[in-house]
């Protein structure tokens, strides 16, 4: 890991257009290979145009950390405070909805960084449980969280576009 200056800040209306890009551009690099390019085209468009991001900014039990770096966006996280799954133990969850490092900042510190904010973040608000969901397919990421203290607690299916995605729930007490 090399040494870059990384700085997490709160994610304005103004990101949205940024967010939407850099969620697109990650998003397709990780289930492009497995999904036609109409089921991405259609699937990004419905999860990620800025119209979609903005709503998400705004919405007032979600917070968008940014990772900048070089002055680049390099990732972001989308925490979503009070949901959780059946399989998900805790009184005050919030759940890691989102969490991106763009492809050229992988391995620079920049998913370190945001975790710990977002862990921070959810310790001051009190959270008991932090929580996600995983694509199987992704031994990097799943490793990334175990690092991280997460534990596999649970799956769940769903379709994107003609393929069948098995995402793993994983979950971690946070500490107070």
């Amino acid at each position: 890991m090399s040494d870059i200056h990384i700085d997490i800040r709160f994610a304005t209306a103004r990101d949205a257009p940024l967010l939407a890009e850099l969620g697109a551009r990650t998003f397709a690099r990780t289930f492009g290979p497995d999904n036609t390019e109409e089921d991405m085209s259609a699937y990004l468009a419905s999860a990620f145009g800025p119209h979609i991001q903005g709503a998400e900014i705004a919405d007032p039990d979600s917070v968008f950390l940014i990772a900048q770096a070089e002055d680049a966006a390099a990732g972001y996280a989308r925490l979503r405070f009070g949901e959780s799954r059946p399989t998900v133990a805790g009184t005050r969850p919030v759940e890691v909805a989102r969490f991106y490092a763009d492809g050229p900042w992988i391995g620079r510190g920049i998913g370190a960084a945001l975790m710990i904010a977002c862990l921070d973040l959810a310790a001051n608000r009190a959270c008991d449980v932090a929580w996600l969901d995983v694509w199987e397919r992704s031994p990097r990421a799943i490793a990334f969280y175990q690092k991280w203290g997460f534990a596999v607690v649970g799956s769940q299916q769903f379709r994107l576009g003609s393929d069948v995605q098995n995402d793993f729930l994983m979950a971690r007490a946070i500490a107070r």
